[in-house]
């Protein structure tokens, strides 16, 4: 007495064409905070309170990114090198990837006669394209 056919002859469990949206939600979420946390951690380079000017943003162009922390410390990407070892490297790097630009991102609270040494280094080396990173002014609303 199949009246209903295929596995459900008795009809005594329906069929429902839902979609449990809980999970779906429930991984998106946990990608967003994933997302969130590595974020920041795969930006690299050395934390430097940078000062506050009327810039522009940096076009997304490879680059070398030097930095100078508050100390005086100088960082080639994440490496740091003395000024010595600077002067030496930044060459070699800036051929070794296809003469890409260089950003210099000093600390508000570094010497300012370091920041110079370094720009000066950059320049010895036959760099033309030096760059200072700042962060954008907050402006305020009258």
């Amino acid at each position: 007495m199949a009246r209903y056919g295929g596995l459900y002859e008795d009809r005594s469990l329906p069929l429902t064409a839902d979609i449990n949206l809980i999970n779906l939600v429930d991984v998106a979420f946990t990608l967003l905070v994933i997302f969130m946390i590595t974020a920041p951690i795969l930006q690299g380079g050395v934390e430097v309170q940078v000062p506050q000017a009327e810039v522009a943003p940096l076009p997304a162009t490879e680059a070398i990114v030097v930095s100078v922390d508050r100390e005086g410390a100088i960082y080639i990407g994440d490496a740091q090198v003395s000024m010595e070892e600077f002067k030496a490297a930044i060459e070699d790097i800036w051929n070794r990837e296809g003469n890409p630009s260089v950003y210099v991102q000093g600390d508000e609270g570094a010497s300012y006669g370091i920041v110079l040494k370094v720009i000066a280094a950059v320049k010895s080396a036959g760099i033309e394209s030096v760059g200072l990173v700042a962060e954008p002014e907050v402006r305020r609303r009258r």
